[in-house]
């Protein structure tokens, strides 16, 4: 039974060595074995027959890539390591789903014809559904792209404008010498680094909720905080970068953006019956962006913002405060530094709508 799914799932069976696969794709032996592991499968023997007509004709296609110059060998690792990464867990996630689906009826023996015929029928359904959510997804950063290149010199002017102003807006002395420390991710190719809103949102007190909870309520638990964070991010322009646990992290390309949907989170999880608060870090500067994650200065502060807000708060460092300074939508006020892991002086800044409740102190501790 277990040979019959694969079959299906793989799209034919595993006929072929490594040393054939390396034959018949024109890729050298040592490089397929980099480009399996990066995809995060163990490193099987030389004269095991594991690999399918599909595996060569995936490695026919990056070496299609390579040639084209679109990506090197080194990046087409890293490529292979972020699919790898993210795809797994889609997989899992879909396995389980059906599994959980076929045994409902737990009485009924497992039937394995049933179960290959369920696997065939569904494939090119789910195949269809990532298909078209990629190409979505495609379509709307290929738009943003085509936007930022066709507004050219001018938003460049009106980007260094800005950031002019946050810089000379009165909001003191900023954690800049201590980002600089932590430092910010160089530009190489596969990657992009430019100035960008991150936002850290997580749960307050959900290690000790959890305690009290069986699994299918910490399941709708985290369902509900998923759903509200990822709606709201996707309404406010913002995109989820990754979830982990109880915590999301976003990132925005404009400070407000980042600002509304901080506080609008902060407001949906009041009114929330099923979750507890949240608390959110912000920060603004440099944002290194490679195959689907961020990295820098600004998103370690962004992190550590949230570590130190209390209960139902927004905090951002002073780099954002200056990119919201003058609109009447935002109050701001700077708080005594705190020191953090990586930052001595780090200088919080309580954000709070105009029309908000006054919370309470913002800072743990302070």
């Amino acid at each position: 039974m277990r040979r019959a799914v694969e079959e299906v799932l793989l799209g034919g069976g595993r006929i072929w060595t490594r040393q054939e696969v390396a034959e018949r794709s024109g890729v050298g032996r040592e490089r397929t074995v980099e480009i399996w592991r990066a995809l995060g499968f163990p490193v099987v023997d030389d004269d095991a027959r594991v690999f399918t007509d599909a595996d060569v004709d995936a490695l026919r296609a990056g070496e299609r890539l390579i040639e084209a110059g679109l990506i090197t060998e080194e990046s087409e690792t890293m490529m292979a390591r972020a699919l790898g990464h993210h795809l797994s867990r889609l997989a899992e996630w879909q396995v389980h789903t059906l599994w959980a689906w076929i045994n409902r009826d737990t009485g009924a023996p497992l039937d394995g014809g049933e179960l290959t015929l369920h696997a065939a029928a569904l494939l090119p359904e789910m195949e269809l559904l990532q298909r078209h959510v990629w190409r979505r997804h495609l379509a709307a950063y290929a738009g943003r792209v085509l936007t930022e290149a066709e507004e050219g010199a001018l938003a460049t002017q009106g980007q260094g404008q800005q950031r002019g102003r946050g810089q000379g807006s009165g909001w003191g002395e900023d954690e800049a010498g201590d980002e600089a420390a932590g430092g910010s991710a160089p530009s190489r190719k596969g990657a992009e680094v430019r100035d960008r809103a991150v936002g850290f949102t997580d749960m307050v007190g959900y290690t000790r909720m959890t305690r009290g909870l069986d699994s299918s309520e910490l399941v709708r638990v985290l369902d509900r905080f998923e759903s509200l964070t990822g709606d709201v991010v996707a309404d406010g322009g913002g995109r989820v970068v990754k979830t982990i646990g109880d915590e999301v992290l976003f990132v925005c390309e404009s400070a407000a953006a980042a600002a509304d949907i901080a506080l609008e989170l902060t407001a949906r999880a009041e009114a929330e019956q099923r979750l507890p608060q949240v608390r959110t870090g912000l920060a603004y500067g440099a944002v290194l962006s490679r195959f689907g994650d961020v990295y820098g200065a600004a998103v370690n502060v962004a992190a550590r913002l949230t570590a130190v807000a209390r209960p139902g708060t927004v905090l951002a460092n002073t780099a954002l405060a200056g990119e919201l300074a003058g609109m009447a939508a935002y109050e701001l006020k700077v708080l005594r530094p705190v020191s953090v892991r990586g930052y001595s002086r780090l200088r919080p800044v309580l954000l709070r709508s105009v029309s908000g409740q006054r919370p309470r102190d913002a800072v743990n501790g302070g």
